[in-house]
């Protein structure tokens, strides 16, 4: 399918897509079986530095997926650590797919380290990423809409309104950096949903609770998965099912709002 050719499929942008088996990717593959199309942002750095790796040119294999589904497919190379990042991929996606109806942020920054061993730099290092990232990709997606007849996409038949939808955690404990900038994420996400409302913008967040993507080991997967009523771990589509539900028109009504997504984990089982 030829990216450079103009659709009347609405345009998702997700973060943190990199690897298969992420939250990301099972979002970009639910939705371009919905008839969107899809560009998502990888940075093999990251991922390098990871226990899972980086994994040679995956993203390109991914995009051939997405295509192979009907949707026309950009991969976005983007460190989202550096200021000027979130606006020059939110150009790169409208330059190549067109304006963007959606925003998904399944992106993290994620090394455990508590309040006695955080080191300033790692501290830093996760709000760039988690908290100022985000709030940047929310500022230049939004920019858009000074000029609403370049997002007048239709969704189900329906004029699309704009939709940003981010993935949040409730870590605290042993996971300060990480847990601390997701909270920022929130009050950023609650802050769009009124400020952005004028526009005809949603904005919510999903936890998904634990979800094995790769970084479980199988002791820590069985006591997880005990702790959560439905007696399992969540799965990336469960994640993905709820996302296309807020960014479809039925989930127009919903806004402002913090979804727990994850069975029943940490309630008395």
């Amino acid at each position: 399918m030829d990216n450079d050719a103009r659709s009347s499929r609405p345009v998702v942008f997700i973060t943190g897509a990199s690897r298969p088996n992420s939250i990301g990717a099972a979002i970009a593959r639910n939705q371009a079986s919905l008839g969107w199309d899809v560009a998502f942002a990888f940075w093999d750095d990251y991922d390098a530095s990871m226990p899972w790796g980086a994994q040679e040119r995956a993203h390109d294999a991914f995009a051939d997926e997405l295509r192979a589904l009907g949707a026309r497919a950009l991969p976005v190379a983007v460190d989202l650590s550096h200021p000027e990042s979130p606006r020059l991929a939110v150009e790169r996606v409208r330059a190549g797919l067109g304006p963007i109806q959606a925003l998904v942020a399944s992106h993290a920054h994620s090394v455990d380290s508590g309040v006695l061993d955080t080191s300033v730099e790692a501290f830093d290092a996760h709000f760039a990423v988690n908290s100022r990232g985000t709030w940047l990709l929310i500022k230049a997606f939004a920019e858009q809409y000074a000029q609403p007849s370049a997002v007048s996409s239709e969704v189900g038949g329906a004029p699309a309104m704009g939709r940003i939808v981010a993935l949040t955690s409730d870590h605290t404990a042993h996971n300060l950096p990480y847990g601390a900038s997701k909270g920022a994420l929130d009050r950023i996400v609650i802050a769009a949903a009124v400020e952005l409302a004028h526009l005809g913008i949603t904005a919510n967040l999903v936890n998904p609770g634990p979800i094995d993507t790769g970084w479980m080991t199988p002791d820590l997967a069985e006591a997880l998965a005990a702790e959560t009523a439905l007696g399992r771990l969540g799965r990336p589509q469960d994640t993905a099912d709820l996302v296309a539900f807020l960014l479809s028109v039925s989930g127009g009504w919903v806004n402002g709002q913090l979804l727990h997504s994850n069975g029943g984990f940490h309630l008395p089982v």
